[in-house]
């Protein structure tokens, strides 16, 4: 059984810093919900108003419908895992599962038998006798989960709960909990400020900054149509311009540069002079001769190998610089060092974005 959540209006302030801006979101029963933003962007104070352990300054906070209000973490239907796990080391591993259960009077024999379940369900069967020094570090995450589904939560509750992993199994575990999420049906919330765990797991992302939301959408609507130039730099990265912009009536603008007229898709209500030019680095293309409307001469500066892209950092005449990534296929020539070529990229791959607006 899964629970959705509702903020209405929602603030939350200590002392004269306000944390949390007037945030509106609806979250719905059985979703994967993540919200991605900077360190200090109210993210998990907003997860901690949802479990009860902060109020809010102002507006309501529902789960499942209902407000919560006075409510103490343990009375919510909500299970909290937090940053460092907070796993038992003297106790086993089934006894760090059914630790809840426990406490809510439950006998021992059941507590086994359900701790037992639960490892099946994070795939871990067979470790209920294990301490929980004998597990790596992704094995301790699923116990941690396990051990927060032992009580049947309405609604998961997880503070950046892969950061101290290492990459590989970070990646791992991102599809491991994807898995739990849709096996349980249970609604996760998730914070982090790592836009690939929030972009691969996620039903749909909630971006945050100084307190705001600044968009939410489901993955692909984020980083292909980001509202603002805050959310597409900071989910994805971005060759950026400055200048003026002249619509045309069509969904397009010329925009006016330093390195000579550009032309782009304006996004809706954009105005005024906080705006500039975004593209992205895939969508930048180099070629020996301009190719289109939109072509900037640059000199090859730093090739980088990454593996499966290969990045290419290039400087225009007037000391902009500008990345094109290109695909590791085995058919891209690589541009050598000092090389003159042209930066180019399609009016519809870009861009103009306002600096930054509040949902």
């Amino acid at each position: 059984m899964s629970a959705g959540i509702d903020l209405d209006n929602v603030c939350c302030d200590f002392g004269t810093f306000r944390a949390v801006d007037h945030v509106n979101v609806s979250i719905k029963p059985g979703e994967f919900f993540s919200f991605l933003g900077p360190s200090g962007c109210g993210k998990t104070t907003i997860l901690r108003m949802i479990s009860g352990f902060n109020e809010p300054t102002e507006g309501v906070i529902r789960i499942g419908g209902k407000d919560v209000r006075g409510q103490r973490p343990n009375q919510r239907p909500t299970a909290l895992i937090f940053q460092n796990l907070a796993l038992f080391p003297l106790m086993s591993i089934w006894e760090n599962i059914s630790f809840g259960l426990e406490v809510r009077g439950v006998d021992k024999a059941t507590r086994r038998k359900k701790a037992e379940e639960l490892l099946k369900l994070v795939d871990l069967p067979g470790a209920a006798d294990k301490m929980v020094s004998q597990l790596s570090g992704g094995q301790k995450q699923r116990v941690a989960i396990a051990r927060a589904l032992a009580v049947e939560p309405q609604v998961m509750l997880l503070d950046e709960p892969l950061s101290a992993l290492d990459l590989k199994l970070r990646q791992h575990m991102r599809a491991e909990l994807r898995a739990i999420q849709k096996r349980t049906g249970v609604t996760f919330i998730y914070i982090t400020h790592d836009q690939g765990e929030a972009l691969a797991m996620s039903d749909r992302v909630g971006v945050m900054s100084h307190g705001r939301l600044q968009q939410v959408a489901d993955p692909r609507d984020i980083y292909n149509n980001p509202v603002n130039g805050f959310v597409a730099s900071f989910v994805g990265e971005n060759n950026v311009f400055s200048g003026t912009a002249s619509p045309d009536g069509s969904g397009f603008a010329r925009f006016d540069t330093q390195h000579g007229p550009f032309r782009a898709r304006m996004a809706p209500g954009v105005t005024g002079k906080n705006i500039k030019l975004y593209v992205r680095p895939e969508h930048t293309i180099l070629s020996e001769t301009p190719a289109g409307e939109n072509s900037v001469a640059v000199t090859v500066g730093d090739v980088a190998f990454e593996g499966n892209f290969i990045s290419v950092t290039t400087t225009s005449d007037t000391g902009a610089q500008l990345v094109a990534e290109l695909r590791n296929d085995g058919s891209t020539k690589v541009p050598a060092t000092g090389g003159k070529l042209y930066a180019s990229f399609d009016a519809a791959a870009a861009a103009i974005l306002p600096d930054e607006t509040a949902v």
